[in-house]
């Protein structure tokens, strides 16, 4: 997607120089646009020992380094977008609402052997996905002919999900937590806009956004058959999201 909104530029930066005049960017305008979200998620998934648990004293500060990773969460981007310039010479000041649809997910697994009991072992299953956003910015920009480079900021909004799970050959021991929250974030970023004749545009933009933390706990653990529950076993489950997004759109001045 990198390569596409770089040939994206290239193009608009060709048009640039093939067509003269210059374009009046002021009030309202409408569009749509798709992308690429590429995320990062750093992992955990931690378990407390108890002498009247499941596990071993061992076990559980091993499950506690299987379930610490990173997975990068991707996916396709796709939107709307709404919003309103103001233009005083080359100075462009705007704001912009807009709303994606997001299906970026990833899943890490790990396994390993009980410290205390080989040959069993246990497994470790994370998954990080990325739901709907929407996004109010700012922007400010210079014009330059039908050029517009701009830089943007504001707040974001998306759906941070987890999902998780542990299992085991010891005692087919399970476990599991799931997680959906609604984030808010600072989003920044920066692009290029080139108007063309009939009040259309065409843009590249890219974006960064840092959620912050999901998290919680489980003390779902049971064992054996048919199945025993070890409540005192609390798992802790979490997930600290960042997305980068890459897009292209047309927007229509009014």
């Amino acid at each position: 997607m990198k390569s596409c909104v770089a040939l994206a530029l290239a193009s608009l930066a060709c048009a640039a120089h093939a067509q003269s005049g210059s374009a009046n960017w002021n009030g309202f305008y409408i569009g749509a646009n798709a992308g690429q979200v590429n995320g990062s998620s750093k992992m955990t998934t931690s378990v407390v020992f108890s002498p009247t648990g499941y596990f071993a004293s061992s076990s559980t500060p091993a499950i506690s380094s299987s379930g610490t990773g990173k997975v990068k969460p991707s996916g396709f981007a796709g939107g709307v977008d709404l919003g309103y310039n103001w233009q005083s010479g080359a100075v462009l000041v705007g704001a912009e609402f807009d709303w994606n649809s997001v299906g970026a997910n990833k899943t890490r697994s790990a396994s390993a052997t009980y410290p205390c009991c080989a040959p069993t072992s246990y497994t470790v299953t994370e998954k990080s996905s990325i739901g709907d956003m929407m996004t109010l910015r700012g922007r400010i920009g210079y014009v330059h002919g039908n050029s517009l480079f701009y830089a943007t900021a504001g707040g974001a909004q998306a759906r941070i999900k987890l999902e998780d799970q542990f299992s085991d050959t010891f005692a087919t021991a399970k476990e599991s937590f799931k997680s959906s929250k609604s984030k808010t974030a600072a989003i920044y970023g920066v692009g290029y806009e080139y108007a063309f004749p009939k009040n259309w545009s065409l843009k590249a933009e890219y974006l960064h956004a840092d959620f912050g933390k999901v998290s919680g706990t489980s003390t779902n653990l049971t064992a054996f058959t048919p199945p025993i529950a070890f409540p005192s076993n609390t798992f802790t489950h979490s997930s600290k999201t960042s997305l980068d997004l890459l897009r292209i759109g047309v927007n229509y001045r009014f």
